[in-house]
């Protein structure tokens, strides 16, 4: 399986926000703090990611912690694919 696109990744996200009554914001520059994005739901998302593309992520918590926006979350998981 090869890595997803950004786009992929993005509906995605939108399908974890759809699943909790929220919706994807149209700007990838919205804050994941008012969109109601927590870390359970990044936990989920890379999940669906790791099961998409048949392999575990790695990442170290340091690194979540710089992610607020929702293009923070798409350049990290892209990133992380790369890997």
């Amino acid at each position: 399986m090869g890595a997803l696109s950004r786009d992929d990744i993005r509906t995605m996200m939108a399908d974890v926000l759809s699943a909790q009554g929220k919706q994807m914001p149209a700007e990838d520059s919205a804050d994941l703090e008012q969109i109601g994005f927590r870390s359970l739901d990044f936990s989920e998302l890379a999940l669906r990611v790791e099961d998409e593309i048949g392999e575990e992520l790695n990442f170290d918590a340091p690194e979540l912690r710089a992610i607020r926006t929702v293009s923070d979350v798409l350049d990290f998981l892209e990133q992380l694919q790369a890997a």
